[in-house]
């Protein structure tokens, strides 16, 4: 009997120990635990944002995938695929606040009411898979950025592409006018590439991750190009508002835990993102645990150098002719949330 019993035990712990040891959980199970470093003493439960982003990856997702979407506060999320998009819905007076990339800011503040957005915060995030590279037909001939002189050259027009771009030809000695710039989508400047339509493309994301595996080459790689930045921007009337303000300020840093909870759990949250976008889930988690061992995605506070990089994308658009009027980008900053966000947390 007593050796049964003996067995029985083994047998009880080896099931626990599968089971992620009964009832405390597993790192599959466990969701991300939030303690707010701003706390709003007030009641929030008639509060309601409006959010949108270019993709779930920058806001609402990380908080599903984490467990940190149970808000005190009503969110209405938007995937709108485009910081443009997200922007148009601000000037719309459509979203509180939302997220996308350094350029569609820029062009947003021309608008009327200069385009009904600040920004107010930065989520930090990974410079790879942003390249200008060349296709299987034309790398035996292209190695530098100096050989596209006279060549048709692919780029996502008024995105970072075209950014990183124009300053990789300058600082090859090229100008803008020294190649045939062609416009295209992401998808039109892979098929483009490979078919040798094109001498090169610049571009971002899966569709330099695509052109390479069948057979395109890197020129030149944007990472130390780029500031990685993305923005948070809010619409005034937000800033105003205190409880809508303090809601913001508690989804921002949501993000910012749920997005470390993600680093610790790559393999849920590339299963969830699977679902999300039917990108398989072993290459997006590769692709992830890559983006975050060069540079951890976080929500971080406004500061210069930010603003600067702003400012040089702003003097390169019109130095190409892309911007017909100087904007100051220290214009398109509000340093409200500053004071609150350099209370969160960060993860080294």
């Amino acid at each position: 009997m007593k050796k049964i019993s003996i067995l029985l035990v083994v047998i009880c712990f080896l099931i626990l120990g599968l089971a992620g040891c009964g009832g405390t959980g597993t790192a599959k199970s466990e969701k991300a635990s939030f303690h707010a470093s701003n706390p709003y003493e007030g009641d929030l439960s008639g509060v309601t944002l409006d959010i949108g982003a270019a993709g779930i990856q920058n806001a609402q997702g990380v908080l599903q995938a984490a467990g940190l979407d149970d808000t005190p506060y009503t969110v209405h999320f938007h995937n709108l695929r485009g910081g443009n998009l997200v922007l148009e819905a601000m000037a719309a007076g459509q979203l509180d606040a939302g997220c996308g990339s350094q350029i569609p800011s820029i062009f947003a503040s021309l608008s009327n009411n200069d385009g009904n957005f600040k920004i107010v915060a930065i989520r930090k995030g990974s410079t790879l898979d942003q390249e200008l590279i060349t296709g299987p037909k034309s790398k035996a001939s292209i190695h530098t950025v100096a050989d596209l002189k006279g060549k048709k050259v692919a780029y996502v027009k008024s995105t970072t592409a075209q950014y990183f771009l124009f300053k990789m030809l300058e600082e090859a000695g090229l100008s803008w006018n020294d190649i045939e710039a062609l416009p295209m989508s992401t998808s039109d400047g892979l098929s483009a590439v490979l078919t040798g339509d094109v001498d090169a493309y610049a571009g971002y994301g899966n569709s330099i991750i695509q052109a390479k595996n069948k057979g395109a080459v890197t020129l030149a790689s944007a990472e130390n190009i780029l500031s990685g930045d993305y923005y948070w921007y809010a619409a005034p009337a937000v800033l105003a508002d205190s409880k809508k303000k303090a809601a913001l300020i508690d989804y921002l840093e949501r993000i910012n835990e749920a997005d470390e909870w993600i680093r610790q759990h790559p393999k849920e949250w590339a299963a969830f993102y699977d679902k999300e976008t039917n990108q398989k889930a072993d290459e997006y988690q590769k692709q992830f645990e890559e983006q975050e061992a060069q540079r951890k995605g976080r929500i971080a506070p406004l500061d210069e150098k930010t603003i600067q990089s702003e400012q040089d994308i702003i003097n390169s658009f019109i130095k190409m002719g892309l911007l017909k009027q100087p904007v100051e980008a220290a214009d398109l900053f509000d340093g409200s949330l500053t004071e609150a966000i350099s209370r969160f947390h960060v993860y080294e």
